[in-house]
């Protein structure tokens, strides 16, 4: 049986790691034609084979820096080689820890230029192209704290909460040419970004965070629904927020 995404092409930033690196292995297992990992790295950050290397499909590999507006349109470039761009996933992300009193401009135009910027910008790109094609879906990667808010990191939430307003503006200047603009919110997440540089344990997560379905998320659970809304089933969504934090903002 034909996949969810089959014969579609694909750019995921921060591809190489984490959900990114979920979210490749997933709509490869859905049938895409081809996946373009637009990353800073090669390497996972978790360990393996590089992601482009391991797909199940076409790979290729562009070396982006998401707050660079030329890499950003140099990595949906790459997907031409496979027929266009017809998914875009900008995912790349950071956290740039530090007491709210102390932060510095230095670190609040690190986090703001990679995780708002980098999604500006890697959604107009693929905008583009996707409105020459005849449509697509862009899929922009958030947060619950881009919801709720942190005292512990205002800039993250920050940035996350201008990815969800990105999203919607975008969705409806984009919608009557074809193109949907979604957003993904996870919560606690077993990644990198997490465990090292957020610095949360994630034996200990559910002791911070109250996650009433019992456990905090794996970069699957949050893959599964990026391939979603990477796909036909999603038709008649554009301009929404689908959070995946196994309901630990209902009890926040």
């Amino acid at each position: 049986m034909p996949g969810l995404v089959d014969g579609k092409v694909a750019v995921i930033t921060g591809g190489s790691s984490g959900i990114g690196r979920a979210a490749a292995f997933a709509l490869a297992r859905e049938g895409a034609k081809a996946i373009v990992i637009a990353d800073i790295r090669k390497d996972p950050r978790e360990g393996g084979q590089p992601t482009h290397e391991a797909l199940s499909c076409e790979g290729r590999f562009v070396m982006c820096d998401v707050s660079k507006p030329a890499d950003l349109q140099a990595a949906v470039a790459a997907a031409d080689e496979f027929g266009g761009l017809d998914i875009m996933v900008n995912n790349a992300g950071v956290v740039v820890m530090g007491d709210f009193l102390e932060f510095t401009e230095e670190q609040y135009d690190r986090q703001l230029n990679i995780n708002a910027k980098g999604v500006f910008f890697g959604t107009q790109a693929a905008a583009k192209r996707m409105v020459a094609k005849g449509g697509g879906s862009i899929i922009n990667v958030s947060s619950v704290l881009g919801i709720v808010g942190n005292g512990a990191v205002v800039a993250y939430s920050a940035s996350k909460g201008a990815i969800k307003t990105i999203t919607y503006s975008a969705a409806n200047y984009l919608a009557a040419q074809g193109v949907r603009v979604n957003a993904v919110h996870p919560g606690v997440v077993g990644t990198e970004l997490v465990t090292t540089d957020f610095g949360l344990p994630m034996e200990a997560a559910t002791q911070v965070f109250p996650i009433p379905i019992g456990r905090p998320s794996t970069a699957e659970d949050v893959s599964g629904t990026i391939v979603f809304l990477a796909s036909s089933l999603s038709d008649y969504m554009t301009g929404s927020s689908l959070v995946v934090d196994g309901g630990m903002i209902t009890s926040m």
